[in-house]
């Protein structure tokens, strides 16, 4: 496909430019290049057709970058990319050494603050607009926040923050589609669903204005009671209460409104907040109708949409544990699920369809998450918090203080913990190991595949105090889960493979997937490897056992070595008077970006070939050892 216009388009000064008049037909070919593109590479695609008026909007009225933009999440920042000289590198989204996935202020000026996780941009850009403000700068901070980011409380405290500077020049845009990742929840979200029956109420408008047309006396009476009755019926005072001027709701695909209100709004000092009603997956009819399905697909043939895959694929992490929790509720009516936003995600759908009174989507709100689940525990209930590893991060303080310190007997399912692919280092979870070992009362399963994972949860669910189980992305070796809820013992591990060498006697231990590269490098190198499943507490007498019997230890996880499991080894062997040489192997102290989750892991050298590699070197084991 073609396309003309957006071709002409290296930069927001380009976009200038053209005609008002113009701004229609390129919308329409940025819309069509996202989705094209897009269905090339995978990645966010209704959030980001439903934000592509918005873009074009800003970037012509706003002079950018040196009018800042900042976007939440970033989810919906193809558009952005797009128009602001990146276009040609569309093709390379999301792989290694490509662009991101989302805002990096490495990548572009015109990417003013970094993005992944959400509802930080209204803080961000009144960090912004205070420093311009400070510095003596004329310049525009905007934050662009959809309506379920604006659940978390985070958003608020800004909200509450900004609305006191009343020369600052900040305008929040709340870009409203009813639809976060999850659908969202809340009261705040029926407040939001009270202003969308302004779509209803403008209809009615148009009609009257017909009607009442031909009597301008009545015209005019109607535009006054119109007036007042817009007072009763949308209910902005919210947002006018922490001292922001609120404009809206418009709709957010109309250019014809976008333009003008923002001119108007570039004009005004102090904050400024203007809603927007936007559709996501605007303009094309799958995404349109499938949101949640359409907003991180795969490749996929835009004429066709997405498809089921000819051979089922393996089960995934997330699906062992969305049954697993299903089968425990089933025999304890005291276990409650709770996710904060991310119900498909983490797999809890089918509790939710089931357990519906047991089911709690809390929103983006992983804070109160923790201490709504401890609040559930004080009164002898079992709350699972089913959470992303990179995620339980926003909910540090209330882990330690409301959970741990009063030693509490909730699970913490750690979704994506490791390297997560595609979103990189936002959304890796690499180190929950370090921050929960650290912590009293705190336990942590590194289960090794499918078939543990269940096994662990059930583990950890038999616990009295917090249990952490951590798992990856996706599908692992493929084990078949076992039918019934049987638990592992509780912290203790196993030996897999056993060396038969005299001398140069290797020993793995592994914690986590890497159990299975380290069986693949323990072949050559005929080593012993021990599947420790605990990172705490450490199994001391598997781990006395081993020492003794081998020359050299090497531990092997899928997190930060800092302070990770490796560390933990490392003092324990120190508490019991061993002093072996001890090789840790895991992800090293950088940040890793986007790419195959196979390549990084072979980068950082933690795939079968890499783990005998860097045994070989350490302990100068010669290639041809057996």
């Amino acid at each position: 496909m073609s396309y003309p216009l957006l071709q002409t388009i290296n930069d927001p000064a380009d976009l200038r430019q053209l005609p008002r008049e113009r701004l229609r037909a390129l919308s329409d070919e940025l819309r069509a290049f996202v989705l094209e593109s897009v269905s090339k590479t995978g990645g966010h695609l209704s959030s980001n057709l439903g934000t592509v008026e918005l873009t074009i909007a800003l970037h012509y009225v706003f002079t950018t970058p040196h009018d800042r933009i900042v976007w939440d999440v970033g989810h919906q920042s193809y558009p952005h990319k797009i128009l602001t000289g990146r276009r040609d590198r569309m093709a390379t989204l999301r792989q290694l050494g490509g662009l991101s996935g989302f805002p990096r202020r490495d990548e572009s000026p015109y990417d003013t603050f970094g993005t992944a996780h959400s509802s930080t941009s209204i803080s961000a850009a009144l960090g912004m607009a205070l420093a311009a403000q400070q510095k003596g700068e004329t310049r525009h901070a905007i934050a662009v926040i959809g309506d379920g980011s604006m659940t978390a409380g985070m958003a608020f405290e800004a909200l509450n923050n900004g609305g006191v500077h009343d020369q600052a020049r900040l305008i929040v845009i709340l870009n409203d589609n009813d639809m976060s990742i999850s659908p969202p929840v809340g009261a705040l979200n029926r407040y939001l669903a009270q202003l969308m029956s302004g779509r209803f109420y403008a209809t009615a408008r148009e009609v009257g204005k017909k009607v009442l047309g031909v009597a301008p006396p009545l015209l005019e009476l109607a535009k006054r009671f119109e007036q007042n009755a817009k007072n009763m019926v949308v209910p902005a005072t919210l947002f006018e209460k922490f001292g922001f001027n609120y404009v809206g709701p418009i709709d957010g695909h109309d250019l014809d409104s976008l333009i003008p209100t923002l001119e108007n709004l570039r004009q005004l000092k102090g904050p400024q907040f203007l809603h927007v009603v936007t559709k996501k997956g605007q303009g094309y009819k799958l995404a349109e109708a499938y949101p949640v399905a359409y907003h991180g697909p795969g490749k996929f043939d835009p004429a066709v949409g997405l498809q089921k895959p000819a051979t089922p694929p393996k089960s995934t992490f997330t699906q062992v544990f969305g049954q697993w929790l299903c089968d425990m509720a089933a025999q304890d009516e005291r276990l409650v699920g709770i996710t904060p936003a991310m119900r498909e995600g983490s797999g809890l759908v089918e509790f939710e369809r089931r357990f519906p009174q047991r089911y709690h989507d809390v929103g983006i709100a992983e804070q109160h998450a923790v201490t709504f689940a401890a609040g559930l525990a004080c009164e002898g209930l079992k709350p699972v918090v089913a959470i992303y590893s990179t995620f339980l991060q926003r909910a540090y303080d209330q882990l330690v203080h409301d959970v741990a310190i009063q030693n509490l007997p909730v699970v913490f399912a750690l979704d994506r913990a490791g390297l997560v692919g595609a979103d990189g280092a936002t959304h890796a979870g690499a180190f929950d190991i370090p921050f929960l070992r650290c912590i009293p009362n705190v336990s942590i399963a590194t289960p090794a595949d499918e078939r543990e994972t269940r096994q662990l949860l059930s583990s950890a669910y038999a616990q009295n105090h917090p249990v952490a189980v951590r798992y990856p992305r996706g599908a692992g070796a493929g084990t078949e889960p076992l039918p019934g809820l049987d638990a592992l013992p509780f912290g203790q591990g196993e030996i897999r493979r056993e060396s038969g060498r005299t001398s140069a006697r290797v020993a793995i231990l592994a914690f986590g997937t890497l159990l299975y590269p380290a069986l693949q490098a323990a072949e050559s190198l005929d080593a012993t490897v021990a599947n420790m499943r605990w990172a705490k507490p450490l199994d001391l007498a598997l781990l006395r056992d081993v020492a003794a019997r081998h020359d050299y230890l090497v531990t092997v996880e899928e997190g930060a070595v800092a302070g990770g499991a490796g560390s933990a080894v490392l003092e324990a062997l120190q508490s019991l008077g061993e002093t072996k040489p001890v090789l840790v192997l895991g992800l090293p102290d950088v940040f890793i970006e986007h790419g195959d989750p196979a390549k990084l892991l072979a980068g950082v050298g933690l795939d079968a070939a890499g783990i005998e590699a860097s045994i070989r070197q350490r302990f100068a084991l010669p290639a041809s050892a057996a």
